[in-house]
């Protein structure tokens, strides 16, 4: 016999769901840009539609300074993480370059850097990037901008760089909120 189930059954229900999107008994609170440089704040007509949080590394290269013969430094090569949603669940990827935002649902996009701010010694700079229109349909669809926010590690290494490690390279770990807005 299936059995039905009851008003306070689905009130139940419906109040244990309700409370998974709570932790400690407080609602997750919506993103909020208030304290960050004005540099790298989305525009109003805006509003944040996905919140991650990238974890992974950036690879950097030895080279030769451009136009400056017998120098050389640590060249950003390009970056690779996951994107988790608040609860750590899996959503997506982050490559590149070029810089793309995959969505595990294979919509993803590409974007143009807009702005950059310091982010506290041994942190990649916070970002703002203008999206490109999203490739394929689902969650990266009607993005308009991309916040990189919260970051932690990711500077190029400290080791030296010179003729004799020239082409050698280093992954640095490193951490990152990524900002999802779509236009209101």
């Amino acid at each position: 016999m299936k059995s039905i189930p009851t008003a306070s059954a689905v009130a139940t229900i419906s109040l244990l769901a309700a409370c998974t999107s709570m932790q400690a008994g407080v609602p997750a609170a919506m993103f909020s840009q208030s304290s960050l440089p004005d540099a790298v704040k989305v525009p109003s007509g805006h509003k944040v539609a996905l919140e991650t949080v990238g974890v992974g590394e950036i690879t950097y290269e030895c080279r030769e300074k451009q136009g400056a013969a017998g120098q050389f430094e640590w060249v950003f090569v390009g970056p690779s993480a996951m994107l988790n949603d608040r609860a750590g669940k899996a959503l997506g990827k982050y490559y590149g370059p070029p810089a793309t935002w995959e969505s595990n649902d294979s919509s993803k996009l590409t974007g143009a850097q807009v702005a950059v701010a310091p982010a506290g010694s041994g942190n990649i700079p916070l970002q703002l990037v203008k999206a490109n229109p999203a490739m394929g349909q689902g969650a990266m669809s009607g993005m308009t901008f991309v916040q990189r926010v919260a970051t932690q590690g990711g500077v190029a290494p400290a080791s030296t760089c010179g003729s004799d490690t020239r082409g050698r390279k280093e992954v640095v770990k490193y951490q990152a909120d990524y900002i999802f807005w779509t236009a209101m």
